[in-house]
């Protein structure tokens, strides 16, 4: 796990949105939006791994496209090492395209299946100049080696291959620019269980070896207390939650949080039929028009009249630990 003695902020989100228009107002119709990530603001220091979890379609995976600006934002401010890239051209994007990858949840869709192993992961060498010829293939080369691959695999297609060596090809082809942050989109969510595990420790060793940063999305919560340091829970394009890992696990506050908790299998059955599960009931509202107030309310067994007519402010309950709940207006008063 990587260490949190640096506390330097190695990239700040502030009050990001991305909304998506699906209807252009015509015939007097008025325009209506997706609003996938609506005003969330957080912070990852350098070398550390912030994950992100929620269930599908709470924006987490847009939250990390619109950071490394596959999305455009909608508002809001992206500040990479004290500058602000959300603004910026393509043309003065591109250090930071160097700065910043992506490894993405479906390693067959994300690779060119007309392209070999070989030139997947050397393209990025080409568009960077960061090598040619012969050296161009020993980087190649090195980075097969070091995701656990081979040389011999370099002039193969991506068809070829399992989905879990996809992704170690899309891994390598991450680390082939020197990056210093990664944006790992549910990397092992498209997996087979057996190889999940390997493909964590693999992130975590290359982690600590080349001082990487990450932002790890991922639904599954056992996996993401094993490679994260802190966690950030959203709800349907909010952040409810923000701690350390195991303060999260130990003291979740946020109603949403508890119950995603109270999910998790554990192997043990003792401990199973003891712990208390709690069923959220009905859906997850649309994101479209999502209800007033606080956006879980519809589905809180604690909602109350100011849950409708307010919407809770993120803020630090205890030391690094930040909730959106009205709840803890009780719990930890607001002190002058």
């Amino acid at each position: 796990m990587s260490s949190k003695s640096n506390n330097e902020v190695l990239l700040e989100v502030k009050n990001l949105k991305k909304y998506f228009e699906i209807n252009k107002g015509f015939f007097g119709r008025s325009k209506e939006y997706v609003q996938a990530v609506d005003d969330i603001s957080f912070f990852i220091r350098k070398g550390e791994t912030l994950g992100l979890v929620g269930e599908s379609g709470c924006g987490k995976s847009t939250t990390g496209r619109t950071i490394i600006r596959l999305y455009e934002p909608t508002a809001g401010e992206i500040i990479y090492d004290g500058v602000d890239i959300s603004e910026l051209s393509e043309n003065d994007l591109k250090p930071y395209r160097k700065k910043i990858q992506m490894i993405f949840q479906d390693p067959y869709a994300s690779l060119n299946s007309r392209m070999t192993v070989g030139d997947i992961i050397g393209e990025s060498l080409d568009i960077h100049g960061i090598a040619t010829g012969a050296a161009r293939q020993e980087r190649v080369f090195d980075l097969l080696n070091r995701v656990g691959l081979s040389k011999d695999h370099a002039s193969r297609y991506p068809h070829e291959f399992s989905g879990g060596q996809r992704q170690r090809i899309g891994i390598a082809r991450a680390l082939a620019v020197d990056p210093e942050f990664i944006i790992c989109d549910e990397p092992i969510s498209a997996l087979d269980v057996s190889i999940q595990a390997q493909v964590v420790n693999m992130l975590d060793d290359l982690q600590k070896e080349y001082g990487l940063t990450y932002l790890f999305i991922a639904h599954d919560l056992s996996m993401v207390k094993h490679i994260s340091d802190r966690i950030g829970v959203m709800y349907l394009g909010k952040l409810v939650e923000v701690t350390d890992r195991n303060e999260l696990y130990d003291s979740p506050e946020h109603p949403y949080t508890q119950a995603l908790l109270s999910a998790i299998p554990i192997p043990d059955p003792e401990v199973t039929r003891n712990a208390q599960r709690i069923i959220l009931e009905g859906d997850v509202p649309s994101p479209i028009n999502p209800p007033s107030g606080c956006r879980f309310r519809t589905r809180c067994s604690y909602a109350m009249e100011r849950c409708a007519e307010e919407e809770p402010v993120l803020r630090e309950v205890n030391e690094g630990h930040f909730v959106a709940c009205h709840l803890m207006d009780e719990k930890f008063p607001i002190t002058e």
